[in-house]
């Protein structure tokens, strides 16, 4: 490992990785692509900020309601010094990333958006990955549903990577939007973004990523990308759940309507009509996730202080030795690239004729071991494989080499059970 990452003080950090499970197991978490474990940090300013500060945002004029204003604030500029944003007013905050991108497809072919950008009816085209999670195709899928418009995609090659030889047929002047995933929750792939953008910018379409897993992972600029929202969660990148972040450019922001009416989103209200408070307010109705909102800044905090390329970097470590470590297994069917090149820390595979159910199984109740079994929300990815379900290992900042030794014991362990 590398001399200047110091895990085990890490470790430390992050109080349930010293829980021991029933039986005296400690535990090893290999899950963190699912959801990831919280530092001390996080978990602190959010109990400090419910016992000291708590009040509701944006309309109390007491001590409590502008000290609750201003973290929830704060953690709006922490968010958006940490993926480059141009604005803080571009930074919407969600209750997740699958609202993220329901947002952003709603306001396609929504007949009070006349943005001609945001125009979307029979002849127009959506295009998506074989590759995506859950979030990103079935809002895609009900926006077609609702428009008449066409819904199309790109194929995944037999080692897990984008298949772009056909992008120019595929991307047109009749797509509207391109909405992708940045690094794949199942394979590790990490996309070209910059082929798939420069196309879209000749036809004229918008582009979206869906960062979750790669936000967490490696330093995600969206200037320097040059797309046009971007959308991850704060329960991967360990912070809580019930918060996630749409990053938009603001003038599309701009042009798009609300996404849910109520309090804080409006200018004004007479009974037959309303205006609309500005961006990024105008699609944040009601009262807001004000603590998951502390929890996220001191999540980019702590991420911040560690340092998104030494986390970066040692993960590409224990990715490798993991890979490496794998190939032991007689029989291991990897899904996904088998080398380092454009991949993150998640590993998908299978063993023959054990379903991976009870793979997941076993290494839970002999070894403590927690991995996510299952198509992993990518149902279409798995049928394109030919398979129903796989094993996946999700390394992060915390994990160690000696987990991953655990996990090879457990697998040699699991084929003899099944031997």
């Amino acid at each position: 490992m590398s001399t200047t990452f110091d895990v085990e003080r890490i470790r430390k950090d992050f109080p349930i990785l010293s829980r021991e499970l029933p039986g005296g197991r400690p535990l090893i978490y290999l899950d963190s692509g699912n959801s990831s474990q919280k530092p001390t940090q996080v978990i602190e300013a959010m109990r400090e900020h419910m016992a000291a500060h708590y009040g509701n945002v944006g309309r109390a004029l007491h001590v409590l309601g502008s000290e609750s204003t201003e973290a929830y604030e704060g953690a709006r500029d922490k968010v958006a010094a940490f993926i480059g944003a141009p604005s803080r007013d571009e930074i919407v905050f969600t209750k997740n990333a699958s609202e993220a991108l329901n947002l952003v497809a709603y306001s396609f072919g929504n007949p009070i958006c006349t943005d001609e950008r945001f125009a979307m009816g029979p002849g127009d085209e959506i295009v998506i990955t074989e590759m995506e999670h859950h979030s990103n195709i079935v809002p895609w899928q009900l926006l077609a549903q609702r428009t008449g418009a066409t819904l199309r995609w790109f194929p995944v090659t037999d080692d897990g990577r984008l298949d772009l030889s056909g992008l120019d047929e595929l991307v047109t002047e009749r797509t509207k939007i391109v909405s992708m995933v940045h690094q794949s929750n199942v394979l590790g792939t990490v996309n070209p973004v910059a082929p798939v953008l420069a196309r879209a910018r000749e036809v004229g379409a918008l582009v979206m990523l869906d960062a979750s897993q790669s936000v967490p992972h490696r330093k995600v600029d969206v200037a320097a990308l040059g797309v046009d929202f971007v959308a991850f969660t704060g329960h991967k990148m360990v912070g809580p759940s019930g918060i996630g972040v749409l990053w938009g450019r603001r003038e599309l922001l701009e042009a798009m309507p609300p996404f849910l009416g109520g309090g804080e989103m409006i200018e004004a209200v007479w009974m037959d009509r309303s205006t609309y408070a500005p961006v990024p307010h105008k699609f944040e109705a009601g009262t807001p996730p004000i603590v998951e909102a502390v929890g996220l800044g001191a999540a980019v905090d702590y991420l911040t202080a560690v340092g998104m390329d030494a986390i970066h970097e040692h993960e590409k470590e224990l990715t490798a030795y993991a890979l490496g470590a794998l190939k032991e297994i007689d029989g291991l069917r990897l899904i996904g690239p088998s080398d380092l090149a454009d991949r993150g820390g998640t590993i998908s595979f299978t063993l023959p004729d054990i379903h991976p159910h009870d793979v997941g199984q076993i290494l839970d109740d002999v070894f403590g071991i927690a991995v996510r079994v299952g198509h992993h929300c990518a149902r279409p990815l798995h049928l394109r494989f030919g398979i129903p379900a796989t094993t996946r290992v999700s390394l992060y900042l915390y994990n160690t080499t000696a987990e991953i030794d655990a996990l090879v014991r457990g697998l040699h362990h699991v084929k003899k059970v099944f031997g």
